[in-house]
């Protein structure tokens, strides 16, 4: 019984969000998982823009190299600070927090629905809770 809770409850927060522009918080806790994103996977269209708001100190973005679009440069914000992305190019963008990205700090957003650059998402090398944690959200993609 707890393996079907467990496993619904990540169905449930890894399920893409729709929408325009997209607010992510950075968070300490959310449920049982410790140094997360409050959505895991988010949907834009090309235009959009993704907003992470920094509810808790000491966690940031950054774009996993390899893990975006061809002709995306690099992002990295600054700790403990709000930022924002427009995105322009269609793809997939791995990202983490870079403190928190082997305790599983992770999230993707897709732009305009374009999987294209998958293959090289899954080449990424991952740490520690990260490895599980991206498998299960690409196997959600």
């Amino acid at each position: 019984m707890k393996i079907l809770t467990k496993l619904f409850f990540i169905l449930l927060i890894s399920q893409p969000a729709f929408a325009a522009d997209q607010t992510i918080e950075m968070l300490n806790k959310l449920g049982k998982e410790n140094m997360v994103f409050s959505k895991k996977i988010v949907k834009v269209d090309i235009g959009n823009t993704v907003f992470w708001k920094s509810t808790k100190p000491g966690h940031n973005v950054e774009f996993i190299k390899s893990g975006v679009p061809e002709g995306v440069g690099k992002f990295r914000s600054a700790l403990s600070k709000d930022t924002e992305y427009k995105f322009e190019i269609p793809g997939i963008y791995a990202y983490w927090c870079t403190p928190h990205k082997g305790m599983g700090m992770i999230g993707f957003v897709v732009v305009g629905n374009d999987k294209s650059n998958l293959d090289a998402i899954k080449k990424i090398k991952y740490l520690g809770k990260s490895k599980k944690i991206a498998q299960e959200l690409i196997n959600s993609l």
